[in-house]
């Protein structure tokens, strides 16, 4: 017994040391990522199984050897770690304070109550269902019957809101994985609880799909959502989008390329602006750059090459650079939050602080940027800690910039109708 403590203690500690310092490199930064997440933002859970493991082990007789002492050591240190990673997060909230000031300036919006998102919570694992918010599912966007041209609206029970600011959001998965009905729920559920609709968004997926089909599709939603979100209570004068990871790359480059035409088949003339846009850890440079500190390595572009864009960077770099939205920054640019962790394995922060930079060069428009120490891929999916500051934070930032629009813009902008295809008729760009 006192061995198999030790062993256990020794893989409590490596899962602690991998969430303060995850190994960047191929092929390890993706076992980092899947055994970093859950210890990264769910500290305290992983404590209080800690000392549980622990005085089941003692109970059970494995102090009654050297390895078990040395497990206990473990074990305690591992706690201590954990409770150090919660500190950290509890900090979060200070980083994206500063990053609305200093975008904002002496207009920084104030803290916010959160309604969703309350302390309580902070002791669930995994986003469940709560009452007070309807969804709407299944809605199509294209008109072809697809289950990845499909859309859900969110928005609190009880008669439609009229005029409601809109939230779109895009899923990641690497743009080969991953449905509407899974990420982006902290947010969407804090911001419909204020009175916000959301809008979750299906589209095509590789390897079956091939690049530009993603970002088409994902216009084509922001134009649905211009011409039909006032039949569920939302104001098509003001849509914001977001994603996470792949997710991210698909709302910043949608928000960086308004009305372009070539991904925009078949609705060129449509409105796919958006008033705002909040990436999460989002991937901003798809030719793997090695002026961003070489980070992403041979097996981000593997992927992209073979699954995602079907040809190779070397054959055709203008096909990759116009999917970076680094690359299609312009002064026209809406107003941005862009959200990274130091710690993420997967998408470095190199590239999400140059995006930033670019950012604030170039746009006219106000651009808020908050690096969160230690925090993995993919942190907000969990409600945590970290979650909580960041999901608050990303409210007042569409909150301000919503007051903003309302006061520069009077409403009554008219959206262009969108051409549907006849049921059962294949949208264009399917591999």
């Amino acid at each position: 017994m006192a061995w198999a403590f030790f062993a256990v203690s020794m893989v409590a500690g490596a899962l602690v040391v991998n969430a303060y310092a995850p190994v960047r490199r191929e092929p390890w930064a993706g076992f980092c990522f899947a055994f970093g997440w859950t210890p990264s933002e769910l500290p305290l859970h992983f404590a209080v199984l800690a000392v549980a493991a622990t005085l089941a082990f003692v109970t059970a007789g494995a102090l009654s050897g050297w390895p078990g002492w040395v497990g206990l050591g473990l074990t305690a240190a591992s706690v201590a770690g954990l409770c150090g990673q919660a500190v950290v997060a509890a900090r979060a909230g200070g980083v994206v304070d500063e990053a609305l000031r200093t975008a904002f300036g002496p207009e920084a919006p104030e803290p916010v109550r959160p309604h969703w998102l309350r302390p309580w919570r902070m002791v669930v694992a995994v986003p469940f269902r709560f009452r007070g918010i309807t969804r709407q599912r299944n809605i199509d966007y294209w008109g072809d019957g697809n289950y990845r041209h499909k859309l859900d609206v969110l928005r609190r029970r009880g008669p439609a809101p009229e005029r409601a600011p809109v939230l779109v959001y895009v899923h990641g998965g690497a743009w080969v994985i991953g449905d509407k009905r899974e990420q982006g729920i902290p947010l969407m559920h804090e911001l419909v609880q204020r009175g916000w609709v959301c809008v979750s968004v299906n589209y095509r997926l590789s390897p079956r799909a091939t690049w530009p089909a993603h970002v088409v599709d994902v216009k084509r939603a922001v134009a649905w959502v211009r011409e039909h979100i006032d039949e569920y209570g939302g104001d098509p004068d003001f849509v914001a989008v977001a994603g996470g990871s792949a997710g991210g790359h698909l709302a910043a480059l949608v928000a960086l390329t308004p009305g372009r035409p070539e991904w925009q088949p078949g609705f060129e003339a449509a409105d796919t602006s958006v008033d705002a846009c909040l990436p999460f850890y989002g991937v901003y440079d798809m030719t793997g750059a090695r002026d961003l500190m070489g980070t992403y390595g041979r097996g981000f572009l593997k992927l992209l090459e073979s699954r995602v864009m079907k040809a190779s960077l070397e054959s055709d770099p203008a096909l990759f650079e116009a999917a970076s939205p680094d690359r299609q920054v312009t002064p026209e640019a809406p107003p941005f939050f862009v959200v990274h962790g130091t710690n993420d394995t997967l998408v470095p922060v190199a590239v999400a602080r140059h995006f930033a930079t670019q950012l604030r060069r170039t746009s006219a428009s106000t651009v808020a940027y908050a690096e969160l120490p230690l925090a993995q891929h993919a942190f907000e999916v969990l409600v945590s800690i970290r979650t909580r500051h960041a999901v608050l934070g990303a409210v007042r930032f569409l909150d301000a910039v919503h007051r903003r629009a309302g006061e520069a813009t009077p409403p009554g902008r008219v959206a262009t109708p969108v051409h549907q295809p006849a049921y059962g008729q294949t949208p264009p760009h399917v591999a």
